[in-house]
């Protein structure tokens, strides 16, 4: 079930990243984010790291 609060933003396409999620669409997927969280990056590092990645959909990721 997708939650409208994420659903523009997480994609899940079995011919991207073998259907694993993924932020809208492109080759990153959300446990690739969540584990750069939790492996101490900040938000500011991620948005510098991945400067196509937007403050909402790591908060997508975050509810997903």
């Amino acid at each position: 079930m997708t939650s409208t609060l994420y659903s523009d933003r997480i994609t899940i396409d079995p011919n991207v990243c073998f259907g694993k999620p993924c932020v809208r669409g492109m080759r990153l997927r959300v446990i690739d984010v969540l584990d750069n969280l939790a492996g101490g990056a900040s938000v500011a590092d991620l948005l510098r790291d991945y400067p196509y990645l937007e403050a909402e959909d790591i908060a997508a990721c975050l509810t997903f």
